[in-house]
Protein backbone atom coordinates (compact mmCIF):
# COMPACT_ATOMS: atom_id res chain seq x y z
CA UNK A 1 0.00 0.00 0.00
CA UNK A 2 2.88 2.41 0.71
CA UNK A 3 4.60 1.58 -2.55
CA UNK A 4 1.81 3.03 -4.69
CA UNK A 5 2.14 6.79 -4.70
CA UNK A 6 -0.25 8.64 -6.91
CA UNK A 7 -2.01 11.96 -7.13
CA UNK A 8 -4.16 11.06 -4.10
CA UNK A 9 -1.08 10.83 -1.87
CA UNK A 10 0.20 14.19 -3.10
CA UNK A 11 -3.24 15.71 -2.64
CA UNK A 12 -3.52 14.41 0.92
CA UNK A 13 -0.03 15.74 1.65
CA UNK A 14 -1.05 19.17 0.35
CA UNK A 15 -4.22 19.14 2.46
CA UNK A 16 -2.21 18.07 5.51
CA UNK A 17 0.29 20.88 4.90
CA UNK A 18 -2.54 23.38 4.39
CA UNK A 19 -4.28 22.35 7.60
CA UNK A 20 -0.98 22.57 9.52
CA UNK A 21 -0.44 26.05 8.10
CA UNK A 22 -3.94 27.14 9.14
CA UNK A 23 -3.47 25.71 12.64
CA UNK A 24 -0.15 27.53 12.97
CA UNK A 25 -1.82 30.76 11.90
CA UNK A 26 -4.70 30.30 14.34
CA UNK A 27 -2.55 29.29 17.30
CA UNK A 28 -2.48 32.02 19.93
CA UNK A 29 0.84 33.22 21.35
CA UNK A 30 1.68 32.32 24.96
CA UNK A 31 0.39 34.78 27.53
CA UNK A 32 3.54 35.08 29.67
CA UNK A 33 6.77 34.21 27.88
CA UNK A 34 9.31 32.64 30.23
CA UNK A 35 12.29 33.44 28.06
CA UNK A 36 13.09 36.14 25.52
CA UNK A 37 11.29 35.59 22.22
CA UNK A 38 13.05 33.23 19.86
CA UNK A 39 12.13 32.33 16.34
CA UNK A 40 11.64 28.65 15.82
CA UNK A 41 12.74 27.52 12.41
CA UNK A 42 10.18 24.69 12.19
CA UNK A 43 7.05 26.84 12.55
CA UNK A 44 8.30 29.92 10.71
CA UNK A 45 9.11 28.22 7.40
CA UNK A 46 6.32 28.17 4.85
CA UNK A 47 6.94 26.26 1.68
CA UNK A 48 5.91 27.77 -1.64
CA UNK A 49 3.41 24.93 -2.10
CA UNK A 50 1.89 25.69 1.28
CA UNK A 51 1.64 29.38 0.49
CA UNK A 52 0.05 28.61 -2.89
CA UNK A 53 -2.38 26.24 -1.20
CA UNK A 54 -3.28 28.94 1.32
CA UNK A 55 -3.96 31.44 -1.47
CA UNK A 56 -5.94 28.83 -3.37
CA UNK A 57 -8.05 28.08 -0.30
CA UNK A 58 -8.70 31.77 0.29
CA UNK A 59 -9.72 32.33 -3.32
CA UNK A 60 -12.02 29.27 -3.33
CA UNK A 61 -13.65 30.44 -0.09
CA UNK A 62 -14.20 33.91 -1.53
CA UNK A 63 -15.64 32.47 -4.74
CA UNK A 64 -18.02 30.21 -2.82
CA UNK A 65 -19.17 33.02 -0.52
CA UNK A 66 -19.66 35.30 -3.50
CA UNK A 67 -21.63 32.64 -5.36
CA UNK A 68 -23.86 31.97 -2.36
CA UNK A 69 -24.46 35.70 -1.86
CA UNK A 70 -25.28 36.12 -5.55
CA UNK A 71 -27.69 33.16 -5.45
CA UNK A 72 -29.49 34.52 -2.38
CA UNK A 73 -29.80 37.94 -3.99
CA UNK A 74 -30.97 36.39 -7.27
CA UNK A 75 -33.66 34.39 -5.47
CA UNK A 76 -34.86 37.32 -3.34
CA UNK A 77 -34.89 39.93 -6.12
CA UNK A 78 -38.41 39.05 -7.42
CA UNK A 79 -39.78 39.29 -3.88
CA UNK A 80 -38.12 42.67 -3.36
CA UNK A 81 -39.43 43.97 -6.69
CA UNK A 82 -42.93 42.65 -5.93
CA UNK A 83 -42.98 44.28 -2.50
CA UNK A 84 -41.74 47.53 -4.02
CA UNK A 85 -44.56 47.43 -6.58
CA UNK A 86 -47.15 46.77 -3.84
CA UNK A 87 -45.93 49.82 -1.91
CA UNK A 88 -45.88 51.87 -5.11
CA UNK A 89 -49.51 50.94 -5.91
CA UNK A 90 -50.53 51.67 -2.31
CA UNK A 91 -48.91 55.11 -2.56
CA UNK A 92 -50.75 55.84 -5.83
CA UNK A 93 -54.10 54.75 -4.34
CA UNK A 94 -53.47 56.85 -1.25
CA UNK A 95 -52.55 59.91 -3.32
CA UNK A 96 -55.64 59.49 -5.53
CA UNK A 97 -57.92 59.11 -2.52
CA UNK A 98 -56.49 62.27 -0.93
CA UNK A 99 -56.86 64.12 -4.24
CA UNK A 100 -60.44 62.89 -4.73
CA UNK A 101 -61.39 63.78 -1.17
CA UNK A 102 -59.96 67.28 -1.59
CA UNK A 103 -61.88 67.81 -4.86
CA UNK A 104 -65.23 66.25 -3.90
CA UNK A 105 -65.43 67.07 -0.21
CA UNK A 106 -63.95 70.52 0.13
CA UNK A 107 -63.69 71.76 3.69
CA UNK A 108 -66.31 74.25 4.81
CA UNK A 109 -65.21 76.92 7.27
CA UNK A 110 -65.63 75.85 10.85
CA UNK A 111 -68.30 77.66 12.80
CA UNK A 112 -66.67 77.41 16.22
CA UNK A 113 -63.71 79.63 15.21
CA UNK A 114 -64.05 83.41 15.50
CA UNK A 115 -64.41 85.30 12.21
CA UNK A 116 -61.24 87.34 12.63
CA UNK A 117 -59.04 84.20 12.75
CA UNK A 118 -60.42 82.94 9.44
CA UNK A 119 -59.75 86.11 7.46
Amino acid sequence: MNTMRGPGDQQSRVFCELSALVFNLLRSPPLMPDSPPRRSTAGAQITPAGFASLLLGISVALMLCGSVTFFIGFMLMPWVLGLMMVFYVAAIVSALSVLGRSILCFASPRKDLPAQLIS
